[in-house]
């Protein structure tokens, strides 16, 4: 008996071993994108960016969150990578929970939050009119055709998430097409 599976459970699972990669063990001794060591704080929690400043947090290995951070640059965002050792720490005490996670989590200037592939245009939306009482936004998992997920022509609808306070969570924007993005 052959089985076949639909083309977007082979994307999502060709994407798992990308999602392990982007969650490998990391040093000892994070250190930002250039090699300057990231302030130390007693809390995981990270100082607010200024201005248009994303701080990105990642692992050192994960190639897609590296698109990502290019994507942001190029819609006018200044981004500045760090690569924490305890990755499910930071998002726990930012608020995001597991079933919300990505490879990746930026913070904005005002503290919100931006996990996964978000795209840069919900990004600016957002920020120019936050919804009272959320937390930020969010892509879950790591959907095919996302911003730093491209493969080709290849691309899989997905859900941009509100994240709001006490845990709970709606659609903020259906993605259909890359042109959505």
């Amino acid at each position: 008996m052959r089985v076949i599976f639909p083309r977007w459970v082979l994307f999502t699972l060709g994407a798992l071993p990308l999602l392990a990669a982007c969650n490998d063990p990391v040093p000892e001794k994070p250190q930002t994108l250039g090699g300057a060591e990231p302030t130390q704080n007693q809390s995981l929690l990270a100082e607010p960016a200024t201005g248009n400043l994303l701080q990105v947090f990642k692992s050192p290995t994960c190639g897609c969150c590296e698109g990502w951070i290019e994507h942001a640059d190029q819609a006018g965002f200044s981004t500045q990578a760090q690569h924490p050792a305890d990755m499910a720490a930071l998002k726990t005490e930012h608020g995001i929970a597991p079933q919300y996670r990505s490879c990746h989590t930026a913070v904005s200037a005002d503290g919100y939050v931006f996990e996964g592939h978000v795209p840069a245009r919900y990004i600016e939306a957002f920020l120019a009119a936050p919804p009272a009482g959320a937390l930020g936004l969010a892509v879950p998992g790591m959907p095919v055709g996302s911003p730093g997920m491209e493969m080709g022509k290849d691309f899989m609808p997905y859900q941009v998430l509100l994240l709001k306070q006490g845990g709970a969570a709606e659609v903020y924007a259906q993605v259909e097409s890359p042109a959505d993005q």
